[in-house]
């Protein structure tokens, strides 16, 4: 799932991947659903926690 992508994704990379707005991923990383670290003002997520996600958004 996600091959495409590198191993620490850009909330670009999650947006484009879920097909969603660089909002809703600012949001998801905000409220924990999706997580993700901070370098500066630079938001990383780790592909394995974006698949962890999507896993658990498909079991709801």
């Amino acid at each position: 799932m996600f091959n495409q992508y590198q191993d620490i994704m850009s909330v670009y990379d999650v947006s484009e991947a879920l097909y969603i707005g660089k909002n809703r991923v600012y949001e998801l990383l905000g409220n924990g659903s999706l997580k993700g670290f901070r370098i500066g003002k630079i938001w990383k997520i780790p592909k394995k926690n974006l698949e962890k996600y999507v896993m658990n958004q498909s079991e709801e």
